[in-house]
């Protein structure tokens, strides 16, 4: 993506990565931008006005974690928006990656201690399992 010229204004630079966020959404499947309305605790139209180059309004940096998880975005699409939303509100830091909170996997009490241990046991290799098929993809995917 070129980079703009220096005389941008600041509506400019907003509408710049508003326009990426819409574009990476239009390429998210239907429901996406209802899913991050619930995500973000607010409603449509807030969304709307997020997405939409026309609208001044700035995301909002404490939305930018949930916004990269909803929206799925690739590490290219990442590194692209900071960099625009770094052009736009140059006072504000964001992290290189969000930190994310290792999601909670609540069991149900089978009413017996062994049988709780052989559930858990079982859930845990299956999400070992899980992480490492996504990490040898990525490992493929880097040596392409």
């Amino acid at each position: 993506m070129a980079h703009p010229a220096p005389s941008q204004t600041p509506q400019d630079a907003v509408a710049a990565y508003k326009r990426l966020l819409a574009a990476i959404i239009d390429r998210r499947p239907s429901g996406t931008r209802q899913r991050l309305a619930t995500a973000l605790a607010k409603n449509r139209s807030f969304v709307s006005q997020i997405t939409n180059p026309a609208y001044p309004t700035p995301i909002p940096t404490s939305h930018l974690a949930q916004v990269f998880e909803v929206c799925h975005f690739s590490a290219a699409e990442r590194q692209e928006f900071t960099r625009l939303y770094a052009r736009a509100h140059p006072k504000k830091m964001l992290a290189e990656k969000p930190s994310r909170a290792a999601p909670a996997v609540e069991l149900p009490d089978l009413g017996d201690e062994t049988k709780n241990k052989k559930l858990h046991g079982l859930v845990s290799a299956f999400v070992r399992d899980i992480a490492r098929l996504i990490e040898d993809e990525r490992e493929k995917g880097k040596r392409r």
